[in-house]
């Protein structure tokens, strides 16, 4: 992975891969002492709760309404103070929201499992 990546996003901090369990498996940053190995790794354990709490709400919602295709859920954004997180497919991107371009972090990551 190199930073070119992270040209493609704008408000983009920093870009990585995450194991089904989370752990971190490679990574990219413009700002490393604010996005290191470590913080980008404790993000990627976030992502993967996250993604299995959305889509277990998902399930849930078809179940007891008449309204289907939230499941399964295939990419989600967490949005905090200064930062967000775009995340799909084992793949994410940390934003900076004064600049962030949520449509273009999903088709990046959407074009990236292709």
């Amino acid at each position: 992975m190199n930073e070119q990546i992270l040209t493609r996003v704008p408000g983009a901090l920093a870009c990585f891969t995450f194991t089904r369990e989370g752990q971190r498996l490679d990574s990219v940053s413009s700002d490393p002492g604010r996005l290191d190995e470590h913080t980008l790794d404790f993000l990627g354990h976030v992502c993967v709760a996250d993604q299995a709490i959305a889509n277990m709400e998902a399930r849930g919602w078809e179940g007891i309404s008449d309204i289907t295709g939230f499941y399964p859920i295939e990419g989600f954004v967490f949005v905090g103070t200064n930062l967000s997180v775009v995340a799909r497919d084992y793949r994410a991107f940390v934003l900076e929201n004064e600049h962030a371009d949520y449509e273009a972090a999903h088709r990046v990551l959407s074009e990236w499992g292709e």
